[in-house]
């Protein structure tokens, strides 16, 4: 029953072991809030064009009131549809699932009757739960799909998860990624003990999410102690909606830290761009403002460049937070040359065609 992780094609599987930019594909409206087909299909011909490894599509950036909206197989089918008719190169595809596990086992058939290769899982609402049915909930779900783990931030939903729960979960035979996003060392290494504990190093790839340490984590070894003995593991790539901006730069960074960590030790100054990323970051995702405007943040960049009509969301009530604007001026300004703008202004005229 169900897609098993050897079903997938070996070109993913590779490219998801090796490590890839998936960016977590946002939703374009218009000035209705109404599906704007023409920039959705502008944005996932950008994100190909870009280098993108795969995309994430139906998760937290591309707003998860699509269900409520009746859009979220219209959202997936679409992604699903113009990548496939604009590279023929194996791209990573990953749905975001949500829900009790009626809702999540659906939303999985969904995604593979449409051909998507994975789930990110969400537990937001699982919320109140026992680790036991939160366990059986996961595995439930992985009968249906192979299963990226997904440590969402409690700031926005997510619940506090401890090492045995990912331990519980590592041990899972079709889970094939974690994205560790709970913008938390403590709750990262968390993440790392379970699975070097589940003994699942080699079968399961760390994705960072952790918009707030993004070079750092692609660029740390973290190494806990099994048995006795030092066990060390690597985040091999990222599954971000900081990703969804600036794409194209991404990939490049992307490979400059491969490169790195390859040559070792790492430079000082890859090191020192952790620090302006995530300056970047925090303009993008109003840090500022606990988060309340971090997807119409990333829609502001994107708008900015011509890639989406404007900054709206399904929700009229989110949207830009007071001073959220000035501080994307700023980082814009400032790190520009961590920006994609000409590469997004020599192709927006095809992407939009």
């Amino acid at each position: 029953m169900g897609l098993h992780r050897t079903d997938l094609p070996a070109a993913v599987r590779e490219t998801l072991a090796r490590g890839a930019v998936i960016p977590a594909h946002p939703l374009a409206l218009d000035a209705g809030r109404r599906f704007d087909r023409r920039h959705q299909r502008a944005l996932t011909r950008y994100y190909v064009d870009a280098g993108a490894g795969g995309l994430a599509v139906g998760v937290h950036t591309t707003q998860f009131e699509i269900r409520q909206a009746g859009l979220y197989e219209t959202v997936l089918g679409t992604a699903m549809e113009d990548s496939r008719s604009w590279t023929n190169r194996s791209l990573v595809m990953i749905a975001g699932v949500v829900g009790r596990t009626e809702q999540a086992v659906t939303e999985a058939r969904t995604a593979v009757a449409l051909g998507y290769h994975a789930g990110l899982l969400s537990l937001a609402a699982m919320k109140g739960a026992s680790p036991d049915a939160i366990v059986a909930h996961c595995r439930r779900v992985a009968e249906e799909i192979p299963l990226v783990g997904f440590y969402l931030q409690p700031a926005v939903g997510g619940l506090p998860l401890n090492a045995e729960f990912w331990r519980r979960f590592c041990e899972i035979d079709n889970v094939v990624a974690v994205k560790v996003a709970p913008f938390h060392r403590y709750r990262t290494l968390d993440v790392v003990r379970g699975l070097v504990a589940a003994r699942a190093e080699e079968r399961i790839t760390l994705y960072t999410g952790n918009d707030d340490h993004i070079v750092l984590d692609l660029v740390t070894p973290f190494t806990v102690m099994r048995d006795g003995q030092p066990v060390t593991v690597r985040f091999k790539g990222g599954l971000l909606g900081h990703w969804s901006v600036w794409t194209r730069r991404a990939v490049r960074l992307l490979e400059t830290l491969h490169a790195a960590v390859a040559a070792g030790p790492v430079p000082p100054e890859i090191l020192a761009l952790d620090s302006r990323v995530t300056d970047c970051n925090a303009a993008f995702f109003d840090v500022a403002n606990d988060f309340r405007g971090c997807i119409a943040g990333c829609h502001k960049v994107l708008h900015r460049q011509g890639l989406l009509q404007g900054t709206w969301c399904l929700d009229p009530a989110e949207g830009l937070s007071p001073g959220q604007a000035t501080e994307i001026d700023r980082v814009c300004r400032e790190h520009a040359d961590l920006s994609d703008d000409a590469f997004v202004a020599a192709n927006l005229g095809r992407w939009l065609a």
